[in-house]
C-alpha cells in the first residue's frame, strides 16, 4: 500500500477525503447518518473533497443509492437544513457487499480507491459481522496507516464478547484510529455539561460530597419494541441503556477536571470514575417489564404481547450506584431507565444539600435545597432552582419560594439547535478528533460493572416486576429512592 501524508485537521490528525459507510441502506443510515452528512454539507462543514461510499448487501447502483438517500433526507431532515441537497447527493456512490464473502472486498477496494489521502470507515453492522468485515478490510488493503474506523454499538453482550470484538479490531487498527461511538456524547447538552462544570468557577467548588446530597440520571422512553425485537430481547434495559449511555453520563458528571480538553485527558478521567464504581448489592437494583396500558391516551400492548412470547427480559431498571473515591464518598447516584414510561426524557438532576442553618425559620420560612436539572432530550435546557423572597408585605413572616433560573438553548443561541448527535460524531470521525468517542478501557470497565449486576440477578433469581405502560415503572423503584428520603424528579 502506498503511504502519503493526508491533510491534517485542527486536532493534528489526518482529515479523510473519503467516508465508507457499512450498513448504508439500514435504518440508522436512513434516519441519522445520511441526514447528518447532508446537514454538515449544507452548513459548509463537510470539505468539498469528501466522497461518501455506501455499502451493504442490498443490490443497488450509484443512482439507486442516491434515490434512497433523497427519500431518507426528505423524510428525516427538515427542509430548512437540506440546502444544496443535489450537491450532497453527487458525493454519494455505492458498492454491494456481503461481508461474509471475502472476494467482495476487492470490488469494494476498487470502488473506494487507494486510501492514501485518508479514509474513514463507519461500521454499522450486526456484531457477528465485525470480525469478517475486519478481515476483509485487511485483505483488500483498506486498513492501512491512513484509515480509521468508527464502531457503532453494541460492542458485545458482556465483557468476554466485548474483548473478542475489540481484539479483532485491534489486529487491524491501533487504538488511536478506533472510534467507538456512543451517540449520547454527540448531543449538545451532554457536551455542555463539560462547559458547565469546567468553564464556570461557581460550580466546581461545590461539586463534591460536602455540598451534593445525591444525583439522579433518568433516560425514559415512551416507545416499546418498535423494529428492535430480536436485539432488545437479547439485550434488555441494562445492556441497552445503562452499560453505555447512562454510564457515560455518570462519568461526565463525576469525573475530575481533566488537564485539558483533549481525547487522552478527558477519557483518562472518565475511566477512573468507571473503575471506582462500587459493586451493586441486590437490594440496590429494581427491574421491571411493562404490561398493557396507555401512552398519550392510546392503548398499548404489554411487552410479551409485542414480543409474541413469554420473556424475562427487563424493560426497566433502577440502580442505586456509589462511587468509591474522595470526591463522591457517601453520595448515591440513582439511575433509572425504561420503555413505555409516561414521557420521553433524558435528564441529570444534581440535588444540593440544604443550608446548614437557616436564619429564616423564626419567621416561618422554610428553605428548599438548590437543584440543578440538565435536560438533554427532548428539550435541551439547564435549570437551577434558587431560593428567593416572595414579593409583598407580610406582618407574620418572611416568605421564601424556590424559583427556577432557566437557560433554554434555542433561546440562548441562534442557528440550528436540534442537531442530530451524529453530525458532531461523523465530523469528528472524518477529522480524527477522538474526545467524544469511547476508549477500550472505558468499554471494558463499563462491562465489568454491568456483568457483576447481571451475575447478582442470576444468583438471587431476580425476575422483573411488572408495571403498567404509562407509569414510572414498578413501585419498588420508587421505594428504592424513598427509603433514603429521596423522590424521583418528574
Amino acid at each position: 500500500m502506498t503511504n502519503s501524508t493526508p491533510a491534517q485537521s485542527a486536532s493534528g490528525q489526518f482529515t479523510s477525503d473519503r467516508l465508507l459507510l457499512f450498513g448504508a441502506t439500514g435504518d440508522l443510515s436512513r434516519r441519522m447518518l445520511l441526514p447528518s452528512l447532508c446537514a454538515l454539507d449544507a452548513e459548509g462543514l463537510l470539505d468539498p473533497k469528501v466522497e461518501i461510499i455506501g455499502t451493504a448487501r442490498s443490490e443497488h447502483d450509484d443512482q439507486e443509492f442516491r434515490n434512497f438517500a433523497r427519500q431518507s433526507l426528505e423524510q428525516f431532515l427538515p427542509a430548512e437544513r437540506r440546502g444544496g441537497m443535489a450537491r450532497f447527493l453527487n458525493r454519494l456512490s455505492y458498492q454491494t457487499l456481503d461481508a461474509n464473502q471475502m472476494e467482495g472486498f476487492n470490488a469494494l477496494a476498487a470502488k473506494v480507491g487507494e486510501p492514501k489521502d485518508g479514509l474513514s470507515i463507519f461500521l454499522s453492522t450486526a456484531p457477528s459481522l465485525f470480525e469478517p468485515t475486519i478481515r476483509g478490510l485487511q485483505a483488500s488493503g483498506l486498513a492501512g496507516d491512513n484509515v480509521r474506523i468508527g464502531l457503532e454499538k453494541p460492542l458485545g453482550v458482556d465483557l468476554a464478547s466485548s474483548k473478542v470484538i475489540n481484539d479483532a479490531v485491534a489486529r487491524a487498527f491501533p487504538e488511536d484510529r478506533i472510534f467507538r461511538i456512543d451517540h449520547y456524547l454527540g448531543k449538545e447538552t451532554v457536551q455542555n455539561l463539560l462547559a458547565l462544570r469546567f468553564a464556570n468557577l461557581m460550580f466546581e467548588p461545590l461539586w463534591n460530597a460536602a455540598h451534593i446530597d445525591h444525583v439522579q440520571i433518568t433516560v425514559a422512553e415512551t416507545v416499546g419494541l418498535e423494529s428492535r425485537v430480536a436485539y432488545y430481547d437479547d439485550s434488555g434495559a441494562l445492556r441497552d441503556m445503562v452499560q453505555n449511555h447512562m454510564l457515560q453520563l455518570l462519568a461526565l458528571v463525576a469525573m475530575e477536571p481533566p488537564v485539558s480538553y483533549d481525547a487522552t485527558s478527558v477519557r483518562d478521567e472518565k475511566v477512573k470514575i468507571l473503575r471506582s464504581l462500587r459493586k451493586v448489592a441486590a437490594n440496590e437494583t429494581v427491574t421491571g417489564q411493562y404490561r398493557a396500558g396507555a401512552i398519550g391516551g392510546q392503548a398499548v400492548p404489554g411487552y410479551d404481547e409485542e414480543l409474541g412470547k413469554d420473556s424475562n427480559t427487563e424493560t426497566f431498571v433502577a440502580i442505586k450506584a456509589h462511587i468509591d473515591n474522595w470526591r463522591w464518598q457517601g453520595v448515591p447516584f440513582y439511575l433509572r431507565t425504561g420503555k413505555r414510561l409516561p414521557k420521553r426524557t433524558t435528564e441529570i438532576v444534581v440535588q444540593f444539600r440544604d443550608v446548614p442553618h437557616s436564619i429564616f425559620h423564626g419567621r416561618g420560612a422554610r428553605t428548599v435545597p438548590n437543584r440543578l436539572v440538565i435536560g438533554i432530550q427532548p428539550s435541551e435546557n439547564i435549570t437551577l432552582s434558587l431560593m428567593a423572597k416572595v414579593p409583598g408585605l407580610d406582618r407574620n413572616g418572611f416568605g421564601l419560594r424556590s424559583i427556577p433560573l432557566a437557560i433554554t438553548m434555542p433561546d440562548a443561541f441562534a442557528g440550528p439547535q436540534r442537531r442530530i448527535a451524529y453530525e458532531r460524531l461523523l465530523l469528528d470521525l472524518i477529522e480524527g478528533e477522538q474526545t467524544l468517542f469511547v476508549r477500550r478501557d472505558e468499554v471494558e470497565a463499563q462491562w465489568d460493572w454491568i456483568d457483576a449486576i447481571r451475575t447478582e440477578w442470576e444468583e438471587q433469581a431476580q425476575e422483573p416486576k411488572t408495571y403498567t405502560a404509562g407509569s414510572w415503572g414498578p413501585s419498588a423503584a420508587i421505594a428504592l429512592a424513598e427509603r433514603d428520603g429521596v423522590t424521583w424528579h418528574e
